[in-house]
């Protein structure tokens, strides 16, 4: 993730923060979020054709690791190789 300024972090440090942020500026950038004035969450559930895949690679992304967290069996073993 870039940040306009250096030594700017993120105020979020819970484990999934990171996915999340990007998860955000990739929906923010789209056409459906500029334009349509329409809420990133929104988009994501209306399969926006403004949305790129990438966006839809971060949500699943940022649910795995959401998922890992509580998964009990998960902590134990790690993830799956």
């Amino acid at each position: 993730m870039e940040y306009s300024q250096p030594n700017e972090r993120l105020k979020d440090k819970s484990k999934c923060a990171n996915f999340r942020a990007q998860l955000k500026m990739c929906l923010l950038q789209t056409d459906c979020c500029k334009v349509h004035k329409i809420t990133p969450r929104e988009c994501l559930l209306s399969k926006h054709e403004s949305v790129p895949e990438q966006c839809y690679i971060l949500k699943n992304t940022f649910f795995e690791c959401k998922r890992s967290i509580i998964d009990a069996r998960r902590r134990f073993r790690g993830p799956k190789q």
